[in-house]
């Protein structure tokens, strides 16, 4: 089978390489689609010691069940492969559980390729009306949806005023979340013009660059920190008003920026976000179909051969769109 084959830091290769054999609980997916996240940049740079070359890398994908009794149904796939009798995943919170893993992690190879093996529990059936392209945006989607319901949970507040810091696909999928659950306003913070211009069409979110714009200290009851940088972790204590919540999505490496003092004067909660539950995936998938989400202006298709190009030009900063998509078939 074809595969996108990462070989070393800032190497990815197409190449053949063997189809993979489900086994007991699993099936076999036809990938049609499968998304570029900033985890697979991370390990494209060499910077992440779980993902050791050569690898098939990628998560975020959907296609057709290629074995078993629902042989031809399409699926959007959860990546988390969860022992489901642990006790996080009894509570509801099978994304905490230290038994989870995913793909794109060794053992168990990725989804940049025509096949990739799940356990038939983690698919997800896609509408008809929904194209798989579409639905292999479920996965980043389930991680904007699980940031923003739970830091609404915390905040206890209807239609906030939102910040989400950061324009790609999960800033920009939390910001169209925020919409759909109705918040008062909604500002994105974003430094790249092109990504600032994809979302000029989008009714009711407000991009700024924030090295140019400073709305103020105190200026949102909720803020969305999609890039977990120092100096976003800056922005968002001074932004955030007393009372209010941060919900620290990124990964960017680091723990300096926030000021605890204020957080402490101001009983500010921050909160980690990390993937998703169930609940939330079905969510995400269930909004992608509604169209809750609006046109999806913000993400670009590519073929999966392309994808050693899609991966240096989104090293170079050259492209405007939040996500790239690979399309296998």
């Amino acid at each position: 089978m074809r595969a996108l084959v990462y070989t070393g830091p800032n190497q990815m290769i197409v190449t053949d390489q063997p189809r993979p054999e489900p086994g007991e609980g699993e099936v076999l997916v036809a990938v049609h689609a499968v998304g570029i996240c900033g985890s697979d940049m991370h390990a494209y740079h060499g910077h992440d010691d779980r993902r050791p070359a050569p690898l098939v890398l990628g998560h975020e994908a959907a296609g057709l069940i290629a074995s078993g009794p629902r042989k031809g149904a399409r699926v959007a796939i959860n990546p988390l492969v969860v022992d489901p009798d642990c006790p996080a995943a009894l509570a509801g919170r099978p994304h905490l559980s230290p038994t989870r893993a995913i793909i794109s992690m060794p053992p168990r190879p990725g989804a940049f390729a025509e096949y990739v093996t799940i356990p038939e529990r983690n698919l997800l059936n896609v509408p008809d009306s929904l194209s798989l392209r579409d639905a292999a945006l479920s996965e980043p989607v389930a991680v904007s949806w699980h940031a923003m319901r739970i830091g609404l949970e915390r905040l206890g507040q209807p239609a906030p005023r939102v910040l989400v810091q950061g324009g790609g696909a999960i800033g920009v999928a939390a910001a169209l979340i925020a919409r759909h659950m109705g918040a008062a306003s909604i500002h994105l913070a974003e430094p790249h013009a092109g990504r600032r211009a994809m979302l000029e069409g989008e009714d009711g979110i407000e991009t700024f660059d924030p090295l140019a714009h400073d709305p103020g200290e105190s200026a949102f009851d909720l803020v969305i920190d999609a890039v977990g940088a120092v100096a976003t972790r800056q922005a968002a204590s001074r932004m955030v008003r007393p009372g209010g919540v941060i919900v620290h999505v990124g990964l960017l490496p680091g723990q300096e920026g926030y000021d605890i003092r204020r957080i402490t004067l101001q009983e500010i909660t921050i909160t980690g976000s990390y993937c998703y539950t169930p609940d939330d995936f079905a969510a995400a998938l269930n909004a992608l179909a509604q169209g809750a989400l609006g046109r999806l202006a913000w993400v670009e298709a590519r073929a999966l051969e392309q994808g050693p190009q899609a991966f240096a030009d989104l090293d170079s900063g050259r492209v405007d769109a939040a996500k790239i998509v690979l399309e296998v078939r």
